[in-house]
């Protein structure tokens, strides 16, 4: 049995409490008492536990709402939860599951029963334990072997750069043009793992500056301009006259834009076009809002998938499904969009195609 594991005991009535803890002295947790539901809550903001044990009926906040409260807590939210009461099992049993608890307890005590469910949401607990350690050195390794790939791409780069300085073929000069396009979309994406990580970590800052949109707008075509002629794909800018200004992290929505315009490039047929749209509105405050379009003519994305696309770890189900235009550039979009608290979608392009949307 799991040595010094930390299980906290909430009842108002002294007598339940010390019967909960005799109990459970023989197996050396380490147990602490608490009294009310605020007095959890107060510790839980500075301790940690492996266990909650907790009375249903409490003097100022009652069990279930307790148990909400440490639910919508992201840090919490792995905690066992033992709801304790005398009350009709069903009921409690039905109300505390909707509430987040993980098991149910009925009073009178049983011994038996109570040590024994201890010892499985314990062992359930050091499994989550030992699961989220192991996640995190994986996640440590991959940001380690990224990191790495990144100096090998910088490489790539700077040579064959100075290859394509010196060639004095057409056949060497394409050649590179390739190699280079190839090597920026892969040192591309490297960056967005990193970012990725670094904003898991809450590691990177946003840096909002007034940024000529219709500036990144054009560098973009003008980045993505030969690979779309080498897939017989039409670029379309579609800008205001008068240049949108707006307060944003430009090098990261700068990304958000090379991300989208790659992906929409790389699904669509040739002799197709893809599309820039950047626009503002206002909403119901009468405050202006930007917003961003890229219009691709490729397959488009089902109804059912058109929220999961954003998400990273949907990433692997959907290409079991066949689902194109996903990828984790998607989910790094959606990142750096929701930290300039706007929002990101995509909706059917008619006849054909996907229209991915930012709003901020």
């Amino acid at each position: 049995m799991i040595q010094s594991s930390k299980i906290l005991i909430v009842d108002d009535e002294s007598v339940i409490r010390e019967q909960l803890e005799s109990t459970l002295n023989g197996e050396k947790y380490e147990i602490q008492q608490l009294v009310t539901g605020k007095a959890l809550l107060d510790w839980l903001s500075a301790h940690t536990a492996d266990l909650i044990l907790l009375d249903v009926m409490l003097p100022d906040i009652d069990g279930f709402s307790v148990c909400q409260r440490i639910r919508e807590q992201a840090e919490l939210q792995h905690i066992p939860i033992i709801l304790i009461s005398s009350l009709e099992r069903k009921e409690i049993l039905a109300q505390g599951l909707e509430a987040g608890a993980d098991d149910f307890l009925s009073k009178p005590i049983n011994r038996m029963e109570l040590r024994a469910r201890v010892r499985s949401m314990l062992r359930i607990k050091h499994q989550y334990d030992e699961l989220a350690t192991m996640l995190k050195l994986r996640q440590e390794l991959s940001n380690m072997v990224i990191h790495d790939m990144s100096s090998s791409i910088t490489s790539i780069l700077l040579h064959a750069t100075l290859i394509g300085e010196t060639a004095t073929d057409e056949t060497t000069q394409t050649h590179v043009e390739r190699i280079l396009m190839a090597a920026d979309r892969l040192d591309s994406f490297v960056n967005d793992m990193l970012m990725m990580a670094k904003m898991e970590e809450n590691k990177l800052l946003i840096h909002p500056t007034s940024t000529n949109v219709n500036e990144l707008a054009l560098e973009t075509q003008q980045h993505f301009s030969i690979i779309a002629e080498s897939r017989n794909v039409q670029l379309s800018l579609a800008l205001p006259d008068k240049p949108i200004k707006f307060f944003l992290d430009s090098h990261l929505f700068r990304r958000v834009m090379d991300n989208l315009m790659a992906n929409a490039i790389q699904y669509s047929p040739a002799h197709s076009t893809v599309t820039l749209r950047i626009t503002t509105f206002m909403d119901e405050n009468t405050c202006d809002h930007l917003r961003m379009e890229i219009i691709d003519e490729g397959t488009g994305i089902p109804e059912e998938y058109r929220e999961r696309v954003f998400e990273k770890f949907e990433v692997v189900d959907l290409k079991k499904k066949g689902i194109s235009q996903i990828g984790l550039g998607l989910a790094f979009c959606k990142m750096v969009i929701t930290a300039h608290q706007g929002k990101i979608f995509v909706t059917p392009n008619q006849p054909q195609g996907s229209i991915f949307t930012v709003e901020i």
